[in-house]
């Protein structure tokens, strides 16, 4: 069983994410949506949405997706799904960074540190942040923000920056 609460946070940690009473949208197209009777709305894919019905028989096909009672899934199921919803609909520059995210190892992406961890690598990846000057330009609650950024990876990468005469905005 998931919950609202679990919509809402599986869809906000995606990139240009925006929420407007219950719809979440990417680039002005809606790929989740909560229902009044507690049913996510996902728009998905022809495969995905049978993905879906087949796992979940209690999910019912709609136009351009499915309809899920959120008391019927997990919230790792649906946090598979919504980020699926949200690849159908992100345009491609955020599909790719999405794409690379999930094989960014840290260490290997541009300049920033190994030491911040996969997580952090992987979130910064997939907000299209690669490289140390782009990290500068951040603040430190925007970077906590971030799905998989947490305090200890913030203070590497602000020891980082101090290391190269740099820091983070505000």
């Amino acid at each position: 069983m998931t919950t609202v609460a679990q919509l809402r946070k599986a869809a906000a940690y995606l990139p240009e994410a925006v929420e407007d009473g219950g719809v979440f949208t990417v680039a002005g197209k809606p790929f989740a949506a909560l229902a009044e009777d507690r049913r996510a709305h996902l728009h998905l894919s022809a495969a995905d949405a049978a993905e879906v019905v087949a796992a979940c028989p209690s999910a019912e096909r709609v136009t351009g997706g499915v309809r899920i009672p959120l008391a019927d899934i997990t919230g790792q199921q649906l946090n598979h799904w919504v980020r699926r919803a949200w690849l159908a609909q992100a345009p491609e520059r955020l599909a790719r960074q999405a794409g690379a995210a999930e094989t960014a190892t840290a260490g290997a992406v541009g300049d920033l540190p190994a030491g911040i961890g996969r997580p952090a690598t992987r979130a910064l990846t997939a907000a299209g942040i690669t490289a140390l000057d782009q990290v500068a330009g951040l603040t430190e609650d925007e970077l906590l923000a971030l799905h998989g950024v947490g305090p200890r990876a913030v203070r590497i990468l602000r020891e980082t920056l101090a290391n190269t005469g740099r820091s983070l905005a505000g």
